[in-house]
């Protein structure tokens, strides 16, 4: 490729990125989720709009794959594990089972109504049963719904990938007629384990590191943060498990630890997701083909239909009744089951294998996803007011940020007084810290100052403590307790540990 060449195409990947990055306001004004926006730009360019030519559904499959692997780990890095603990065998259970419910119901339903064969059916019931990460992810944080339920739904977007997958490359593969339901299972069984194992012991060990090295720059921390969760995809991809499993899991390990530079951490990976589902969802628009999409739209309906209204309800009420959820909130999870980039993603591995019916089922596919994204999408809000599945916004807690000093085995941490923080109006000899640990430094106004042991803390106020390395888990707990209960929190249980 020539300079002019290179220019040429930096200008259009340039120019599409910024009108993606626009359009996501837009979009949050029309109430729909940003994936659409993403796939009409692609669709745009595409032969039915500039003419761009693109038929490439092995790179679509190898770059969408590793698209789907950045979002997952932004999603298990920015979620809390006390969360999504106590739903973790819920969630496990609506991806396995739930997974295997929807595609037997839609298979059925696609053999009685259309005029396909039983591979095509049952790969259009499965290509379509895989909740969306991103789109799940996108919508439910954007809305305030009560915790146990967005964490149902969010662990059973990130684990329901791996399953499908298995699914799909089986009923693609020249082994499909010679699997067996057996087989199958067993062996989804083995690459769910493997994968959960690898990305928690890389990510484990990557903690570790990261915990106890100062590097030269802030800014290597995200770098390594998202290497560490990419070795773990690797590590479990070449040793035959679920690569992405292995990287939910590690995102959602290394998120929860006490990495340094966390926020700016955070910040990095979700600027990274946002560019992965911008290009994803722009490399799908142009894949599709808009001359052979209105044949396919009755076959989208009808399978769209059936699993949004009977396959995925059946499948919540049969997972979700044996734990005891109320009938509203089953009604919920199904509604807010949305689909996205995943069924897409995997209705190209049919198309790079070249079956005889591989482009229907992308297209019926893609239109499936436009039409019940529209339908599911906005009236989602709605729907949890009336199951009662909305909360009141919850304050966000203090985040707290640490910079390793290991030439003097000391912790440099940060956090700045939130509004509703009772830290505010707290005199700096009352946080009443660990010995080793000071107050070093407050940002106030643009001001910086060295704080004496009577100056309040305010509202905004940016803070630097300074302190032992071994004592960072006290100082850390010290100044959450006071945050959230005020000055005399912990006195009279230290009252009491004195008179016994």
């Amino acid at each position: 490729m020539d300079p002019t060449e290179l220019n040429g195409a930096l200008l259009v990947a340039a120019g599409v990125l910024l009108a993606a990055v626009a359009a996501v306001r837009l979009a949050v004004r029309a109430g729909l989720p940003s994936l659409l926006v993403y796939l009409a730009l692609g669709l745009l360019l595409g032969e039915a709009g500039l003419g761009l030519d693109f038929e490439d559904a092995d790179l679509t499959q190898v770059l969408g794959t590793l698209a789907l692997a950045v979002i997952l780990a932004e999603g298990g890095f920015t979620t809390d594990w006390r969360t999504i603990r106590p739903v973790a065998p819920l969630a496990g259970v609506l991806a396995t089972v739930g997974v295997g419910v929807s595609v037997a119901v839609t298979t059925g339903a696609v053999l009685l109504v259309l005029d396909v064969d039983l591979r095509t059916a049952i790969l259009l019931g499965a290509v379509a049963a895989s909740t969306d990460a991103a789109a799940v992810f996108a919508v439910l944080r954007s809305m305030p719904i009560r915790g146990r339920l967005r964490a149902v739904v969010e662990a059973e977007s990130g684990f329901n990938d791996p399953p499908v997958i298995i699914l799909v490359t089986v009923v693609t593969s020249d082994a499909w007629s010679e699997a067996s339901v057996a087989g199958m299972l067993g062996e989804i069984g083995w690459q769910l384990v493997l994968g959960v194992t690898c990305g928690f012991l890389v990510a484990r060990a990557g903690c570790w590191a990261l915990e106890r090295t100062a590097l030269p720059a802030s800014g290597l921390y995200p770098i390594a943060t998202m290497a560490i969760a990419f070795l773990a995809f690797a590590v479990s991809g070449v040793a035959g498990g679920s690569a992405l499993m292995a990287i939910y899991v590690a995102g959602l390990t290394l998120g929860n630890a006490r990495l340094p530079h966390r926020t700016t951490t955070g910040s990095f990976v979700e600027g990274l997701a946002w560019l992965a589902q911008i290009g994803l969802f722009v490399l799908l628009g142009l894949l599709a083909s808009p001359s052979r999409l209105l044949d396919a739209l009755p076959y989208a309906l009808v399978v769209g239909g059936v699993l949004t209204l009977v396959a995925r309800p059946v499948s919540v009420a049969v997972c979700t009744t044996p734990f005891g959820v109320p009938w509203r909130d089953q009604a919920f999870i199904s509604w807010a089951g949305l689909r996205g980039a995943v069924p897409i993603v995997l209705a190209t591995i049919p198309m790079s294998v070249g079956l005889p019916s591989a482009h229907r089922v992308f297209d019926v596919v893609f239109l499936l996803v436009v039409v019940f994204t529209l339908v599911q999408g906005p009236t989602l809000p709605w729907v949890a007011r009336r199951l009662g599945a909305s909360a009141e916004d919850n304050p966000r807690g203090m985040t707290i940020e640490s910079a390793p000093l290991d030439e003097i085995g000391a912790i440099l941490l940060q956090f700045t007084v939130p509004p509703e923080s009772r830290l505010a109006g707290v005199e700096v000899a009352e946080l009443r810290l660990p010995p080793s640990a000071t107050v070093a430094m407050v940002l106030r106004g643009g001001t910086i100052f060295t704080p004496a042991p009577t100056t309040q803390l305010r509202r905004g106020d940016h803070v630097l403590v300074a302190g032992a390395r071994d004592d960072r888990e006290p100082i850390e707990r010290r100044l959450r307790e006071i945050s959230s209960a005020g000055r005399l929190a912990g006195w009279y249980a230290g009252l009491a540990g004195e008179r016994g």
